[in-house]
């Protein structure tokens, strides 16, 4: 009976004391009774814990600079603020593409968009009369998970194709409600003023969006003054449903996309206007949230991460967002059109109050995600995320050392480390161009992360460093079908 004292857990162990006691006591009988009640605890402590829950918050178009945690001066957010207390924020964090489309097909395949085909150089996202979307062969976040007997849901903002064979049930969802593409499309010409003054004083039915459940329209034109609220009543009842096995919820957001839309709870009451009325209805969203995972005793077993999908639309002004000192937004491949607020929480396993500079992307929650689960991540095609999980409790640091900074098809920009070269530039938006250097202009991103003093002059070596990079990148990348570009003929 010597084995007991090295063999069993330690709960096993005492049991295995104890039973060596009763033998040398009390003879056989009560020592096998025993022995049965050991072999039971063992079993019982070695038994797994459950695989952790896993729900990604995804903002649209949410600069950098827009949460009180990230410094804003005037949009209240304190669900947020509460979060990125109990949890880490991220200051060097990445979505994979500066525009909707490329960057969510990223970040539910951990892959860079040239590599699913999910972007263009001509059309920068899906539209209604697009009939691409992402390929079936795809191994989205929701596929792998589901493999490892997660419960799935989608709930938001879609924007990967609406057609059946692209929506979200299609990808490893079982279930979704949402919008199928951005809340500025389907625009109807004989409602409200024309051309970009119906966003400034939106109403909902000047634009025909449809409201999906499943695979089938269940209202149009949405209500979009409701979506928020609807899709976080959405997403608690999911949580609360399937809290007796483990799940992911991707809860993707409209707001806050121009048009603006806030419920009666929220509109009117922000000083920063609409677009504060919109971003605080969201935080008000995250924490409800994470007050349903804390009332069905789900905290200390759910990683819960809050993102946006790229920069500010800055060309709205007022009602666009703000990339706080980084420079431009949506649409650009300069920081503020990719650098994101991220926060990550899970109470006991991240640790509380902690700022990190380390780099990490939207792409590192998918590996870091399935490997939490159990799951393999696919080994037959490139993935370009990492497991960022020694970082987020608190044992290591980021892998990640590089971002590429795709615009369409082409790559703009590399960051190695603190430095940043961009080969190529261009406005977000505008008739101006792209603007090619050579040498690239370069950036100590950790002196200068406004992007204002170009130091290629005095940095050759860093320079050639970061073009070897960008050379070897290029050379291994092999693109997919790109299917953005696939649209309906127009009628002659």
């Amino acid at each position: 009976m010597s084995f007991l004292r090295s063999s069993l857990p330690y709960r096993g162990r005492e049991f295995g004391l104890q039973l060596l006691h009763r033998i040398a006591t009390q003879g056989v009988r009560s020592a096998s009774l025993l022995l049965a009640i050991c072999l039971n605890s063992t079993a019982q402590s070695a038994e797994p814990a459950r695989a952790p829950n896993v729900v990604i918050i995804f903002a649209d178009d949410l600069g950098y600079g827009d949460l009180g945690c990230y410094g804003h001066p005037t949009v209240r957010t304190p669900n947020l603020d509460k979060m990125a207390a109990e949890g880490m924020k991220f200051t060097s964090f990445y979505s994979a593409a500066e525009v909707c489309t490329p960057s969510r097909a990223a970040l539910l395949t951990g892959r860079l968009p040239l590599r699913t085909g999910m972007c263009s150089d001509t059309q920068r996202v899906l539209f209604p009369d697009s009939v691409g979307g992402l390929q079936t062969t795809e191994v989205t976040l929701a596929k792998a998970l589901k493999a490892k007997g997660y419960a799935t849901a989608c709930v938001g903002k879609w924007h990967l194709g609406h057609r059946p064979e692209y929506l979200p049930t299609r990808h490893g969802f079982d279930s979704y409600f949402g919008i199928p593409y951005s809340n500025d499309m389907d625009r109807v010409p004989t409602k409200g003023p024309k051309g970009r003054a119906a966003t400034f004083d939106p109403k909902s039915e000047y634009w025909n969006v449809p409201l999906v459940r499943g695979d089938k329209v269940v209202e149009r034109p949405a209500d979009q003054n409701t979506l928020t609220k609807r899709y976080t009543e959405e997403g608690v009842k999911f949580i609360r449903e399937n809290k007796s096995k483990p799940f992911f919820l991707y809860l993707a957001h409209t707001m806050v996309h121009v048009p603006l839309f806030a419920s009666k709870d929220f509109a009117g009451k922000s000083p920063r206007g609409i677009y504060g009325d919109a971003v605080e209805e969201v935080d008000w969203s995250a924490g409800e949230v994470l007050r349903a995972l804390r009332e069905e005793k789900l905290d200390a077993n759910t990683l819960v991460f809050f993102t946006s999908d790229n920069g500010p639309w800055l060309q709205f002004g007022e009602h666009g967002g703000s990339a706080g000192p980084l420079r431009d937004g949506k649409g650009s491949t300069w920081e503020g059109g990719m650098r994101e607020p991220g926060i990550a929480w899970w109470p006991g396993t991240v640790p509380a109050g902690v700022t990190t500079q380390e780099m990490a992307s939207t792409m590192d929650l998918y590996v870091t995600a399935v490997r939490l689960a159990g799951g393999a991540v696919p080994d037959d095609r490139p993935i370009d995320g990492h497991d960022i999980t020694p970082l987020l409790t608190g044992k290591g640091k980021s892998p990640r050392d590089t971002m590429y900074f795709y615009r369409g098809t082409k790559l703009f920009a590399v960051r190695h480390g603190p430095w940043k070269a961009h080969f190529i530039t261009q406005p977000a938006y505008g008739k101006d161009g792209p603007t090619e250097h050579d040498p690239p202009l370069l950036y100590h991103l950790g002196r200068d992360p406004g992007e204002k003093t170009d130091v290629a002059r005095d940095n050759p070596e860093v320079v050639k460093r970061l073009k070897e990079i960008a050379a070897t990148h290029r050379a291994g990348m092999k693109p997919g079908e790109l299917q953005l570009e696939k649209r309906v003929p127009e009628k002659k």
